[in-house]
């Protein structure tokens, strides 16, 4: 029999999890999943391919992965119920995982569709407290809170100079063979109405720990320690400046990943993502 290609949609609170990825002896996200697939379908745990990583205490609203099911196994999955597969998967699949893990949606997709190379962007919000007096406490695991008061139309201007295509070594933890080149779509931060500041980053793709690197690049804006020019300044050495703080793990999620539609389209984005990227001559 041939596989099928399911795309799961997910959400976990990523406060008791030792991140996304498989490691002997801690709990991950990725360990429970696979587990928990492998309950329902009655085969090994089997291999996950994840649209974005996240790290110990990393939360995701809106994270994709996707797995291959044989065709015997899909089309067994609502036994006698009239449901779909992918329905019936998330039914059962709420009855053996953990409540700090939902999976929404599992869908049928293209062979071209790669959770992780497919993706076009990837949208993460931060946030951040800065009167401890405001704190919602059901709030408190995924809100950081900070001493200093912080001006968010500075760290506004300056996260948005960041935007566009360049070389964010600066952010990255460095890798070896892996380039530092992003197109980072969008660095925005506001004020929500209870008055916690909430900051967008959307990009391509991102290297690790960059999101919180780039957080911490504008909180000493906010706080008037650095001038308004200072990350672009950090960005453009394109070294690592002991004056960003890579931000706690508790106060990032991941909300979105955007897919183009289509094979052909997948197929063509994939391509893409695999090549190493540089930035054009000047």
């Amino acid at each position: 029999m041939g596989a099928v290609r399911v795309r799961l949609d997910f959400a976990y609170d990523g406060t008791d999890f030792s991140g996304w990825a498989r490691q002997p002896g801690l709990r991950t996200v990725e360990g429970e999943l696979a587990g928990a697939l492998g309950t329902v379908l009655r085969v090994p745990p089997p291999r996950l391919t994840v649209g974005g990583r996240t790290d110990a205490g990393v939360h995701a609203r809106g994270s994709v992965c996707h797995l291959d099911v044989s065709e015997g196994v899909w089309g067994a999955l609502p036994g006698r119920s009239d449901r779909t597969p992918g329905v019936a998967l998330v039914v059962r699949l709420r009855g053996v995982l953990p409540e700090d893990v939902v999976v929404r949606a599992a869908t049928e997709v293209p062979e071209a569709f790669d959770a992780r190379f497919s993706a076009l962007r990837r949208r993460y919000t931060y946030r951040i407290c800065d009167r401890a007096e405001r704190l919602d406490p059901l709030r408190r695991r995924d809100t950081v809170v900070v001493r200093r008061p912080l001006e968010v139309s500075a760290m506004d201007a300056a996260a948005r100079s960041l935007e566009g295509l360049r070389d964010f070594a600066a952010f990255c933890r460095p890798r070896a063979g892996a380039t530092t080149v992003r197109t980072l779509l969008r660095h925005t931060w506001r004020r929500d109405e209870e008055g916690i500041l909430v900051g967008t980053v959307e990009a391509d793709a991102f290297c690790h720990s960059m999101v919180r690197a780039l957080v911490g690049s504008v909180v000493p804006v906010g706080e008037g320690r650095r001038p308004v020019t200072w990350p672009e300044e950090v960005a453009e050495r394109a070294l690592r400046d002991p004056g960003v703080q890579v931000m706690p793990a508790h106060g990032l999620c991941l909300e979105e990943i955007t897919y183009p539609e289509g094979a052909q389209a997948l197929a063509a984005r994939d391509q893409e993502s695999r090549a190493v990227r540089f930035l054009p001559e000047q």
